[in-house]
Order: C-alpha cells, then sequence, then structure tokens
C-alpha cells in the first residue's frame, strides 16, 4: 500500500505527442484520450519510462577507472544534499562475502543505480517491484487561440473536482479548492485581459461570460501553484500574471469540444531523395497537445519491496512511512526539470517541464 503521495504538474514547453498508435479515423496517429471522456491523458506506463530514463541520464561511464559517476550538475547538487553517499560504490554480500556490484562488462555500479532499481523496479527479471507509482497524467489546463489576449487557458467543472479530489488523495486539502465548481461555468477571473463586452472568443465560438471573485482565487491559487515565485522560477513571471488573468471555467460539454478537435494536427511527409517528390506511402498526420498544455499526475511511494535490509541501500528506512518518504525525497531531489515525453524528440516535440506542487 502506498504511504506517500505527491502532486505534480506536467507544462507542455513544445507540442507533445504521447501516442495511442495508428488508426483508421482521420488522423494516422492520435494522442492518448480517455476512453469516456475523450479527455486527453499520458498513460502511466509512458511517463514512468520516461522519468526513469531521465534519472538514468544522470550517469556517465569513467571508462579509465569502470566505474559509473554521476554528472557535476544542478539536479545532483541537490539529490547529493539529500542523499550524501549515493556515489560509493555498490556492495553486496554474495556467499558470506562482500563484492562490488557490477554491470555485464563489469563497470562497478554506485549506490545511486541501486537506488534506481529500488524506486522503479529491476531492469532484467521480476525480483521486485518499484517502490514509486504514478497515475496517468490528466488534464488540467487547456490552451486555446483567443480573439483578445492572443490565448486563455480553459478548464470545466469535472476537470477541477477531479483535481481536488487528486489533491485529497495526496492530503493537501487546499481552502481555495472547497467550493462547488459547478457554480462556476462560464466564468474568468476580474479584471482579465481577454473580455469584450462580457463575452470573450475562443477559436470560432462567442461565450457569455461574467468575472468571479471565486475564479480569481482559483487562478491565483493555480498560478502560484504551477508558476511558484521564486528565484530560480523567475523567468515564469509573464506566465504566472496570464494565468492569473486568462482563466476561463467553462462547461463540462463546450471543454470536451475544445479538447477534441483544438488540438494541433501537424501532416508530414518524406522525400524520395531521388525523385524530389513524396516517398510512396510516407504522407502521414500526427495529432499533438499544444504548448502551454498544463497536465497533472500523483507519484504514490511504497516501502522499497527488497527482502535484504542491506539492498534498500541509501532508501533504507526505521519505518515503512519513513522508507515510502525517502522515495518520494529521492524523486523530488533528483528530478530534472524538463523531460522529453512522447514521441518525435529529434524535431523537437515533447518537452515538458515538472513542477511539484509545494
Amino acid at each position: 500500500m502506498f504511504k506517500k503521495i505527491k502532486l505534480f504538474f506536467i507544462i507542455a514547453e513544445t507540442p507533445l505527442h504521447p501516442g495511442s498508435g495508428g488508426e483508421l479515423g482521420l488522423v494516422d496517429l492520435p494522442i492518448q484520450r480517455e476512453r469516456y471522456t475523450d479527455f486527453p491523458k499520458i498513460e502511466a506506463s509512458g511517463l514512468k519510462g520516461c522519468i526513469r530514463e531521465a534519472f538514468e541520464s544522470q550517469l556517465t561511464l569513467d571508462k579509465q577507472n569502470k566505474q559509473y559517476r554521476l554528472l557535476n550538475n544542478e539536479v545532483i547538487g541537490c539529490l547529493k544534499k539529500e542523499f550524501k553517499n549515493i556515489e560509493e560504490i555498490w556492495r553486496e554480500k554474495k556467499n558470506g562475502k562482500e563484492v562490488e556490484n557490477t554491470d555485464r562488462d563489469g563497470n562497478k555500479l554506485i549506490l545511486y543505480q541501486q537506488a534506481i532499481n529500488n524506486i522503479f523496479g529491476p531492469e532484467d527479471g521480476e525480483a521486485h517491484a518499484g517502490a514509486l507509482a504514478f497515475t496517468d497524467a490528466r488534464i488540467l489546463l487547456f490552451p486555446v487561440k483567443s480573439l483578445k489576449g492572443v490565448f486563455a487557458w480553459i478548464t470545466c467543472p469535472m476537470v477541477l473536482e477531479r483535481f481536488k479530489e487528486d489533491l485529497r488523495l495526496a492530503r493537501e486539502i487546499p481552502n481555495e479548492l472547497n467550493i462547488d465548481f459547478s457554480t462556476l461555468e462560464n466564468t474568468l477571473p476580474q479584471q482579465t485581459n481577454i473580455c469584450i463586452e462580457s463575452k470573450v472568443v475562443l477559436e470560432e465560438y462567442t461565450f457569455e461570460v461574467r468575472e468571479s471573485e471565486t475564479t480569481s482565487k482559483i487562478a491565483e491559487f493555480l498560478s502560484e501553484k504551477i508558476f511558484p515565485d521564486t528565484n530560480t522560477n523567475a523567468p515564469y513571471k509573464f506566465w504566472r500574471k496570464k494565468l492569473e488573468k486568462d482563466l476561463v471555467i467553462l462547461s463540462n460539454d463546450d471543454f470536451t469540444q475544445f479538447v477534441k478537435t483544438s488540438t494541433e494536427i501537424i501532416t508530414r511527409t518524406k522525400i524520395d531523395n531521388k525523385t524530389g517528390t513524396v516517398a510512396s506511402g510516407a504522407l502521414w498526420t500526427e495529432e499533438y497537445l499544444p504548448q502551454d498544455t498544463i497536465l497533472y499526475s500523483l507519484a504514490m511511494a511504497s516501502p522499497v519491496r527488497v527482502e535484504k535490509e542491506e539492498a534498500k541501500g541509501v532508501l533504507k528506512g526505521n519505518t515503512p512511512e519513513e522508507e515510502a518518504k525517502k522515495v518520494l525525497e529521492f524523486f523530488e531531489s533528483g528530478c530534472p526539470e524538463v523531460l522529453q515525453i512522447g514521441g518525435n524528440q529529434t524535431i523537437g516535440k515533447g518537452l515538458v517541464r515538472i513542477q511539484i506542487f509545494k
């Protein structure tokens, strides 16, 4: 059972293609969606794999000494403050003797790699499950073109209710969200930048709206959590201010229509070098979540599941709760701020920024 849960935001810095495979519809390669709502999502398995890869990318091999080392960067610096000995060699007892653990090529592994194995599960075999799990990433805010103010972030009562319940699972129950969202349809914050005479024009649709003090408080709350005002996040001041003013709460049905029809559809081709024309069969369409889409997921930690106490390494705790807390601290301290999720990494797609809820 999970002992600790933490919510984190996923902010799309470039268009995002969490693909669901090929289909026979109008779009050849659509994105992943919830079955019964059609809301975009990112499958937990894909999210976990991307985060594991980000952790593993912090390693480099010292070929001369045949030993792995950690990169010298800000992320690892933060991690070392919490786990001071993670760069020591990973030693295990075998046949009563303590030996250095190595990979198949004889390169020495370090405690950081042991922690990755314990947190995400071993790459080979099924010796034990990982101590960290993720939920599917759910949509929270979706950017839509606005006649005034360039674009607005939209959401709906159903999405906000889900968000509140997920925060409750994480034992974070903010007063700002203890309200009935169903009364806030077609509202936006006070002194918004996108309203034209009590109307907003999103894509080609016009909505009658009203300014709401409650919506202002929700927008300020989300803005502070997604774009926190710290020295390290100073570059996001513009986006923090924009979210405070340019949030629109639509009805559930209107929100559904936008997330179904206002994603980006890109046509791609492959040119035949000999003829200079499109290669046979190499014309297809891909669907993307637009840049500035904001999703969230839950990271859920359990005690380390290995049998031997000495195999828990830097994550060993005196109680199951303490171990789960260390697992979450390892994730929070060591997760890079920017990750790549989904397909088409080589053409700049899928860059996201991770913001832990605090």
